[in-house]
């Protein structure tokens, strides 16, 4: 942000710890409130050497059920030998990387006019994080009008806004507030895409389930992200990608091919499960969209973190010979190249440009990334 780097550090607790059973838990404290959900658990304040000590009297699989028991998230280290025969596994590995369903019946329905693959496609972004905002961003980028929806009390990664936010609008709702609900309902009423990252069953309780939805706005797509799937013993537990890596034995496997100063786990460098899982909801989107040019209806696209996880894993392993001559860090002429500087109510803001070329319509961005509640909660006129 004007030439300045914007600090990306994770809290000082949160990450991996070695257990009484000679095993490791990873404890997920980026949010304030899951952070506090661990610390209550282990009694502890907020210090990594405390937490170290804690964490030591436990053993893995007991501190992984009293998390998740007190509303926490994170996980104990499994291999990918002990996460295969887990019922959650099972569970996932019943179900196709993305549904894409359809849920309701209305009229075939063409999109709206404009130069742009998604010019005037509306889209109302209720996603945290990294994938589901990846997925509106997406979406953006090819000419949709997208508006993030949040609220004053969540929780939220400040940072990450800026890598997430570039082409939408920024409203805030309050949902338990019933004016504020049905403002939202307004806003369903004039949209195409409703993406939301939820666990199963969340918003259902508040009237926005799926099938409510559709009725409501009748060829509706409905974008469904979850940390687990909507399938299994662990549908509702909380989770988030490095949650996934390291019950599903990724993180185990990394540290095994990739060890760190100190042995143990080892995550993905890179956050590849929720850039991947966003990508692949807005591609769901988008074919949903085009069956409703063709067939009509309201459609459910539905993908989870560990669904992508178990796909990005069975694409096998590069042998470390294949990696011998790629170099260790991108040169700054080639991390150059692929930056832009948008001008934002922050300041300029330095920032990855859109990956994918095209010749007719090349993505882009409309608007800039802006603060959480920026704009009021109003559909502007459709884009062109």
């Amino acid at each position: 942000m004007d030439g300045a780097g914007v600090s990306t550090e994770r809290n000082m607790v949160m990450g991996t710890y070695p257990t009484k059973d000679g095993r490791w838990s990873y404890l997920h404290c980026n949010f304030p409130n899951h952070r506090a959900a661990a610390l209550s658990v282990l009694g502890v304040n907020e210090d990594r050497d405390e937490v170290t000590k804690a964490v030591a009297k436990w053993d893995a699989f007991d501190l992984e059920e009293a998390i998740i028991e007190a509303r926490g998230a994170g996980g104990m280290v499994r291999s990918m030998e002990e996460w295969a025969i887990h019922p959650q596994a099972a569970a996932i590995a019943s179900l196709p990387l993305m549904d894409i369903v359809k849920i309701a019946d209305s009229p075939p329905e063409p999109l709206p006019d404009g130069s742009r693959p998604l010019s005037g496609v509306r889209v109302l972004d209720l996603t945290r994080v990294l994938a589901g905002p990846t997925c509106a961003r997406t979406l953006a980028e090819h000419g949709a009008d997208v508006m993030k929806i949040t609220a004053g009390h969540l929780p939220n990664i400040g940072y990450q806004e800026y890598d997430t936010g570039h082409g939408k609008l920024n409203a805030t709702l309050d949902l338990r507030d019933g004016r504020q609900m049905e403002t939202l309902r307004g806003l369903v009423r004039q949209t195409d895409v409703f993406s939301q990252g939820y666990r199963p069953g969340t918003l259902g309780g508040r009237g926005l389930s799926p099938e409510e939805l559709a009725e409501l706005r009748p060829g509706i797509v409905y974008i469904s992200l979850s940390a687990f799937s909507h399938e299994g013993p662990w549908a509702s537990r909380r989770g988030f990608d490095t949650v996934v890596q390291t019950v599903s034995g990724i993180t185990q496997r990394q540290g095994e091919l990739f060890p760190g100063a100190i042995p143990g786990p080892q995550f993905y460098p890179v956050s590849a499960i929720d850039y991947l899982t966003g990508y692949l909801m807005a591609f769901g989107g988008i074919v949903a969209l085009n069956k409703r040019i063709h067939e009509g209806g309201s459609w459910l696209v539905r993908i989870s973190l560990a669904q992508v996880g178990r796909w990005l894993v069975s694409q096998g392993e590069i042998p470390e010979t294949q990696l011998k001559d790629v170099a260790a860090e991108f040169t700054p002429e080639e991390i150059a190249s692929w930056l832009m500087v948008s001008e934002t109510p922050m300041g300029n803001l330095g920032h990855l440009s859109p990956v994918i070329g095209l010749s007719e319509s090349a993505p882009r961005w409309s608007r800039p990334s802006v603060p959480l509640g920026y704009h009021d909660p109003v559909w502007p006129v459709r884009s062109k």
